[in-house]
């Protein structure tokens, strides 16, 4: 039994005779016929009943076509999720919270692009927030997001962790923080060094206020994401915290025009880099691909949750 056997009968059916449904099918009307019989010797049933002023659909067919159309759509619904998983494999939306983007982001698209050529990667700068919404609506396919050592994830994403950091202070070798081993809270409230915060919703502005003991700088600049940060420090308008893998390598960090301390009183806190996506449902086998190199460019476990 083939599908467009049934699709024959329904057309058959729809149209009221063998000649209109053999002129919409473009065939010719004696293998429409022929195709039709086979089906009945199959099934041991007369679906037409054919007279000589044409071929109409029959009791014993019409008490069958409910079934028949059911496979019809099951089967269209099976080509519509295939054409979805199809579109959804040669288009991969990864929101980011802008961090680890030179040691791990770029090289893991650049090596993606190279055996996936014509699958494109849309990468979107979001807050955690809004990349774990995007996540479970599925507009986005996967997320880099940032935790503190602790923190809950939501048990319907599936978390793999990446990299592990600690924060850091960044800043130009020419600050007066430069000269100093470590960089202190009380030296983030001077003055003399204006500090520049991620906005509120970004893991570091949560940091931030907890180390300051929500005290805060007389003048600040707050600004999305850590590549905007690490312009502004290099740029001279003043020092961000961030964590060390999103200083360390970075182009401006390696070209001299940005440089980092440890904080002397940031304690034990670690900062998680993970991957994210959905647990529920189908995963294109790009989006697998993508999410399986990101994990080898880390060096990570293949499934971990903090």
């Amino acid at each position: 039994m083939r599908i467009e056997q049934l699709e024959y009968i329904a057309a058959v059916t729809r149209l009221g005779s063998l000649r209109r449904a053999a002129e919409e099918l473009h065939l010719s009307q004696p293998a429409l016929s022929e195709t039709v019989r086979n089906l009945e010797r199959e099934l041991g049933v007369d679906l037409l009943e054919r007279k000589r002023s044409g071929a109409t659909i029959s009791a014993e067919g019409r008490e069958l076509l409910p079934h028949i159309v059911s496979v019809i759509e099951a089967v269209d619904r099976l080509r519509g999720a295939a054409g979805d998983q199809h579109r959804v494999s040669r288009m991969i939306r990864l929101g980011t919270a802008n961090t680890a983007t030179v040691p791990l982001l770029i090289p893991a698209v650049r090596e993606f692009r190279a055996t996936h050529p014509v699958t494109q990667v849309e990468v979107v700068g979001a807050q955690q927030s809004e990349i774990h919404r995007a996540l479970l609506e599925g507009s986005f396919d996967l997320g880099l997001v940032n935790y503190l050592r602790g923190d809950d994830v939501p048990p319907s994403l599936e978390t793999t962790e990446l990299l592990r950091g600690r924060p850091v202070v960044c800043l130009r070798p020419d600050s007066p923080l430069a000269a100093r081993p470590t960089v202190s809270a009380a030296d983030l409230l001077d003055e003399r060094e204006p500090l520049i915060v991620m906005r509120s919703g970004y893991l570091m502005h949560r940091f931030i206020h907890r180390l300051l003991a929500g005290r805060a700088p007389s003048f600040s600049y707050a600004t999305d994401g850590a590549e905007m940060g690490k312009l502004m420090v290099a740029e001279g308008l003043g020092v961000t915290v961030l964590p060390d893998f999103s200083v360390i390598g970075d182009p401006l960090e390696r070209g001299g025009a940005i440089t980092y301390r440890p904080l002397a009183d940031g304690g034990p806190t670690e900062v998680l880099l993970v991957i994210q996506r959905r647990r529920s449902g189908s995963v294109p086998r790009a989006v697998r691909d993508l999410h399986e190199l990101f994990v080898r460019r880390a060096g990570a476990p293949a499934a971990t949750t903090p």
